[in-house]
């Protein structure tokens, strides 16, 4: 197995230990985080329905506006995570469950975990 496939088979096996051991209800859904390397998504999630209740991410038009924000920095997850902060706030969502998807919580995770607590957000 080369090194790249390796690093993706780990990534689902820690994804998988993750939500293994978590799960979003409509009373506290669950804040999935995904990463790429020039973007970062935030979904706010609903296991037991099955739904994406918000999403935010680098490549919504209000981020965009910024043009000093890029996805790939810490930065940017921050105001992405203020993005989801506000628009779970807005949609009576209050507490929500960390969904790491694997990654460490460190840089742009933590960052955009921040940015929610900061606009409101329990986590």
């Amino acid at each position: 197995m080369d090194k790249l496939k390796a690093k993706a088979a780990g990534l689902k096996r820690r994804q998988r230990r993750v939500r293994g051991k978590i799960s979003g209800t409509a009373d506290c859904p669950r804040l999935r985080v995904t990463r790429s390397n020039e973007n970062i998504y935030a979904q706010v999630i609903d296991d037991v329905a099955g739904k994406t209740l918000v999403s935010a991410s680098s490549l919504d038009p209000e981020f965009k506006a910024k043009a000093e924000l890029n996805g790939a920095t810490v930065n940017g997850a921050s105001f992405v995570g203020e993005l989801i902060g506000k628009r779970a706030i807005d949609n009576n969502i209050t507490a929500v469950v960390f969904d790491r998807g694997g990654h460490l919580y460190h840089g742009r995770v933590k960052a955009l975990a921040d940015g929610a607590r900061e606009a409101g957000l329990q986590i």
